[in-house]
């Protein structure tokens, strides 16, 4: 297929690759500079969003957070307008996938917005991380119109592994909140368990190995829990990513009068986090907070200078 590629960061880029490396011709747009695997491709770069779409049979966004989405597709020079007289009889519509992670109800309007244009919309957030993203095993979350997301699940499965389309427009991203909740409780719970037995004067590493026989054994303890003893805190998926995740996940909240105690909890521990300049550290890096509660760190003698 011919696919345009808009948002080329620690996440997009590697999956950007992944789709050439399946034999994709690609288009790609970055607001920085073109990361040197994505230069060294056959890919195409491309001066905007509107360009990209012209191109491309299908379109990829991987930004940041809802407003980005909003400005690649509505703002000037933005897919909208290279969809401008895409619809022609007897030609397939163009299809935009958004596999950023962003509000569910800003998808739903902005799925609207481009069917109204005459193209067709998946919601496509992912879980895995940038080792997901490199390996080609992303969990990918979609919801749209089903025969579309059978057009487009040859790209989808360059891309990922666990791929499931779990209804219509809106509720892939409702499904990566909750995916979103479940890691963010996890990674507290296994930071509260590692401070409270290192302070206890147990050895971490060896608590963690032992955990992880058991009942207690998670992915969040092997990947994450490994992290905070070594205290390898170079992002993965950054805190401020997951902090707007779970902002996105309390305003949900209260649109729906729900409430998520502990998900409130863990959203504070990531702001104790930021207020400590840590937002661009991995997300497993939450525990710091809940050293500076303690007084404490896991293993001192190795922690690195933020």
């Amino acid at each position: 297929m011919k696919v345009g590629f808009i948002g080329l960061g620690i996440m997009g880029a590697p999956m950007a690759l992944n789709l050439v490396n399946a034999g994709h011709e690609l288009f790609v747009k970055t607001r920085s500079r073109l990361p040197e695997g994505i230069a060294a491709s056959p890919a195409t770069a491309c001066a905007s969003a509107a360009e990209v779409t012209r191109h491309a049979d299908v379109v990829i966004t991987m930004v940041p957070d809802t407003p980005d989405v909003e400005q690649v597709l509505f703002g000037e020079g933005g897919v909208a307008e290279g969809l401008a007289g895409a619809a022609t009889e007897g030609v397939a519509r163009k299809i935009l996938i958004d596999m950023s992670s962003i509000s569910p109800m800003s998808t739903k309007a902005f799925a609207q917005k481009i069917n109204a244009l005459g193209a067709d919309y998946i919601d496509a957030p992912v879980s895995g991380g940038e080792v997901g993203a490199k390996a080609g095993t992303l969990t990918i979350m979609c919801g749209g119109d089903e025969a579309v997301f059978q057009r487009v699940l040859p790209l989808l499965q360059a891309m990922g592994r666990n791929i499931t389309r779990v209804g219509g427009n809106g509720d892939g991203q409702t499904t990566k909140v909750a995916n979103q909740i479940i890691v963010a409780l996890n990674i507290a719970a296994v930071g509260e368990a590692l401070v409270f037995a290192s302070k206890a004067g147990a050895d971490p590493a060896k608590v963690r190995e032992a955990l992880m026989g058991g009942f207690a054994a998670s992915r969040i303890l092997e990947v994450h829990g490994e992290r905070m003893v070594k205290r390898t805190f170079d992002p993965g998926f950054r805190i401020g990513l997951h902090q707007k995740d779970l902002g996105l996940a309390l305003q949900g909240a209260r649109e729906l009068g729900v409430a998520l105690p502990q998900t409130a909890g863990a959203a504070q521990l990531m702001q104790v986090c930021t207020a400590h300049d840590m937002a661009g550290l991995d997300h497993s890096a939450l525990v710091r907070a809940l050293e500076l509660m303690a007084g404490h760190e896991l293993t001192p003698h190795q922690l690195a200078p933020r």
